[in-house]
């Protein structure tokens, strides 16, 4: 997984990957990969959610992501807006094609994914799930990020209480320091780790 310091919030790249710009077919892959990787976990479950099978699953994830991927290129994102808007808005245009794409194909569906798709409680669902696999990518950079700018048992402090789920008492005596030092550490931890979760969301480019 990339770090912050050489990568850019995740449908930057894939907006220039998907458009054509960037380091060429070995870019692109990547790009794809990672998406993939991130996002389809939450898309299957969707679909599996909605009653498919496992191929019709498979089939619509892969749809619905190849249309999110090329609705990723043809936006232009607004780095004075939250980075949260521009995904809800790429993946409400990737559904509105795949849903008129898929009524186009099979006029007479009305079940399924198809159908629960024209319910605002479902499309709100698989937005939900997007926007986690978002988050849980984020705190991943961030933690990427933060790690090595603290000092070992500092960090470890964190992975007790935040992570493990310890106790402070359970933390402290791993550590041999006080509880109130695991605390603190942590609250240090977290702070560091909200500051650059906000900036990835603010649309940094750093």
């Amino acid at each position: 997984m990339a770090t912050l310091s050489t990568r850019h919030s995740l449908l930057i790249r894939l907006r220039d990957a998907a458009g054509g710009s960037g380091g060429g077919n070995d870019h692109h892959a990547a790009a794809w990969e990672e998406f993939v990787r991130i996002y389809s976990p939450e898309v299957l479950r969707w679909c599996r959610r909605c009653g498919l099978q496992e191929n019709d699953a498979a089939d619509v994830c892969q749809d619905v992501l190849v249309r999110f991927w090329k609705q990723a290129a043809k936006f232009e994102y607004d780095p004075s807006r939250r980075f949260r808007g521009y995904l809800r808005q790429v993946l409400n245009s990737a559904l509105a094609g795949w849903s008129a794409a898929r009524k186009h194909d099979r006029p007479a569906a009305s079940s399924g994914a198809e159908g629960l798709l024209e319910s605002l409680p479902a499309r709100e669902e698989l937005l939900h799930r997007i926007e986690a696999a978002y988050d849980t990518e984020l705190l991943a950079i961030a933690m990427e990020d933060v790690k090595p700018r603290v000092k070992p048992h500092t960090w470890r402090a964190f992975e007790l209480l935040a992570v493990e789920r310890k106790s402070g008492s359970e933390a402290a005596e791993e550590l041999g320091i006080s509880t109130d030092l695991v605390y603190e550490a942590r609250r240090n931890v977290q702070k560091m780790l909200k500051e650059v979760v906000a900036r990835l969301e603010g649309g940094s480019r750093t």
